[in-house]
């Protein structure tokens, strides 16, 4: 039975180890290009191959959008160094992902190469929490302490909801003042897939990844459900490279009336994908179809995440309050020191992208 989503009142509270922030790269110098006379049919979306997906595969079916859509079944970690490499412009990936390698970026002084410009989903992300279908061991989260946590990517949404889930069970230790050992071991292992494998051949002992996606590997004896985690923070932001946005200077100056802050070929790939989620709000029954035969969910399954899930009407924008308290949490974990500039990880607030409708 579906239970009804929650936003968590728990917020992490660990540091994270020095170790395991490789995955911002922020030794490689960012590929450096020009979009000038770049249209959106040059632009490249990174985005997770999953039913939230669908506004962005209608966007582009019915609306025009030209840009590629690019499938990164790692998630948010792997778009975070795609990104940085120059391998994609735009990326659609969870909250808590961008906002942590746009902090270490920050605390290193280092250019991340990205900011927030949209909101794409308004309501939380379930992660069901799941082991191995042979864990006689592992029957609920109190079994969990101790145990080897498997993730797709150090930095990733399963990666950082580890931590919110062991402060959740008090597992945090909160002693040693300079670094706080993290409260699982952890086994980076990239996909879905190997994620599953690796709980059954005891790589790791569990994994958290998106409820529905999981539902279908529970129902066929796959996989073992332990329990579930909501993200403190509505889920899913659009990024888009620094070459996309223009300037502060240009627009908040005395031309900002005729300089908006993101760049033309931007724009027009938002007010696509803005289609896209209207037409998904107004064809369920197409959505249902789509998902349910080129995705990996059944029918059944497909229905119930429509009652679960609130696109934003308008992408364009991100609410500074969620950013805010994206970095709150983040901070109280150690994940991100004190000295944060939340506006700097911002292209486009909604309060701004008001102006440009």
């Amino acid at each position: 039975m579906l239970r009804t989503i929650f936003t968590s009142r728990a917020a992490v509270a660990s540091i994270i180890p020095k170790a395991h922030t490789s995955y911002i790269s922020l030794s490689r110098p960012l590929r450096q290009f020009s979009t000038s006379g770049m249209s959106a049919s040059g632009l490249r979306i990174g985005f997770v191959p999953e039913h939230f997906s669908t506004p962005l595969e209608f966007a582009k079916k019915h609306y025009g959008l030209s840009a590629k859509l690019l499938p990164y079944p790692a998630g948010t970690g792997h778009m975070v160094t795609a990104l940085q490499s120059g391998d994609i412009d735009i990326g659609v990936g969870l909250t808590e992902g961008w906002i942590a390698a746009l902090g270490k970026a920050q605390a290193a002084q280092k250019d991340a190469g990205f900011r927030v410009v949209g909101t794409y989903v308004e309501t939380p992300l379930c992660w069901a929490i799941s082991t191995g279908a042979q864990r006689d061991d592992i029957n609920n989260i109190s079994d969990l302490k101790g145990k080897t946590v498997g993730v797709s990517r150090i930095g990733s949404g399963s990666y950082v909801m580890s931590y919110v889930l062991a402060d959740q069970q008090g597992w945090l230790d909160t002693t040693t003042k300079v670094e706080t050992p993290p409260p699982f071991p952890i086994e980076p292992l990239e996909t879905f897939a190997r994620l599953r494998d690796g709980v059954n051949d005891k790589t790791a002992d569990f994994f958290m990844w998106e409820h529905f996606t999981s539902k279908r590997y529970y129902d066929n004896g796959s996989i073992k459900r332990v329990g579930e985690i909501y993200t403190p923070w509505s889920s899913w932001k659009i990024v888009a490279a620094n070459t996309l946005i223009n300037p502060t200077s240009r627009a908040s100056g005395p031309n900002a009336a005729s300089s908006p802050a993101l760049k033309e070929e931007l724009q027009d790939a938002l007010q696509k994908i803005n289609k896209g989620v209207r037409h998904f709000e107004e064809n369920k029954e197409e959505a249902v179809t789509y998902i349910s035969t080129k995705l990996d969910y059944s029918d059944e399954d497909a229905r119930e995440w429509l009652k679960t899930v609130r696109f934003a009407h308008d992408v364009r924008g991100v609410d500074r309050s969620i950013v805010s308290k994206t970095v709150g949490i983040l901070q109280k974990a150690g994940v991100l020191g004190e000295a944060v500039d939340e506006k700097a990880m911002i292209g486009l607030e909604r309060s701004e992208a008001m102006k440009w409708i």
